[in-house]
C-alpha cells in the first residue's frame, strides 16, 4: 500500500516506519525534518508543517491511508483532522494515548491519583482527539492505544488487544513494546478489524 506517515522519526513513528518497510509498504515519511529519516527502501522523506493544514493536505493527498503518529500537545487538532478530510484519503490511524483507556466504569486512567502529573495536559488533548474522531462521519479512522508502559522493546507479534479498557496481565502490569505496539498498528492496517473505533494493545 502507498502510507503517509506524520511523524515518522518519533519514538512510536520510528518504529512503525521500520514495520511498514519491512512488510513491502510505500510510505512517504512526513517530518520537520526530512534529513532525519533513515534511508529506507521505498521510503520518500518530505517536509511537513502539521499546523500547515493546506500544505499537509496536499502531501496526505494520493496514498491510500494516512498514519498519524504525533505529540497532541505539539499539534492542532483542527488543522489534523483538517487536512486529513481535505486530502481525500479515507483510511486514517491514529498512535493514541493509554491515559482515555478506562480503569473501572467511567473512570479513565488520567483521572486516577497515581497517574503522572508530567503526562497529564498530553493525555487529556489525546482523550479530546478521540472525542473528534467519534463524531467524524467521513473518515474511516481507527484509533490504537497503547497500554500504561509502552518501552523500546522487543518485536514479538505476540500480544492481546482489547476496546477501551486498559489491559493489565495477571500480576497487574499494563505493558507494550513500541516494536509490538507497531505491529498492532500495521496489522490493522492491512486487516481493519476496528473501522471507526478505540482499541489497544497490551502483554
Amino acid at each position: 500500500m502507498t502510507i503517509a506517515l506524520i511523524g515518522a522519526t518519533g519514538f512510536i513513528g520510528s518504529r512503525i516506519l521500520a514495520e511498514l518497510v519491512s512488510r513491502g509498504h510505500k510510505v512517504t515519511a512526513i517530518v520537520r525534518n526530512p534529513e532525519k529519516v533513515p534511508a529506507l527502501a521505498g521510503v520518500t522523506a518530505v517536509k511537513g508543517d502539521i499546523f500547515d493544514k493546506d500544505g499537509l493536505a496536499r502531501l496526505l493527498a494520493g496514498h491510500e491511508a494516512v498514519i498519524s503518529s504525533v505529540h497532541y500537545l505539539a499539534s492542532d487538532a483542527d488543522a489534523l483532522l483538517g487536512a486529513v478530510k481535505q486530502s481525500g484519503v479515507k483510511r486514517y490511524l491514529v498512535v493514541g494515548g493509554a491515559g482515555s483507556l478506562e480503569v473501572a466504569p467511567g473512570v479513565k486512567l488520567f483521572d486516577t491519583p497515581d497517574f503522572p502529573a508530567a503526562y497529564h495536559a498530553e493525555a487529556k488533548k489525546g482523550g479530546a482527539y478521540l472525542e473528534l474522531l467519534r463524531q467524524e462521519e467521513a473518515l474511516d479512522w481507527s484509533f490504537l492505544s497503547p497500554s500504561a508502559v509502552i518501552a523500546p522493546g522487543e518485536r514479538t507479534g505476540k500480544f492481546r488487544l482489547g476496546g477501551d479498557q486498559l489491559l493489565v496481565d495477571g500480576g497487574g502490569n499494563s505493558a507494550i513494546s513500541a516494536e509490538d505496539f507497531a505491529v498492532a498498528l500495521v496489522d490493522e492496517l492491512e486487516k481493519p478489524a476496528h473501522s471507526r473505533k478505540r482499541f489497544t494493545v497490551g502483554y
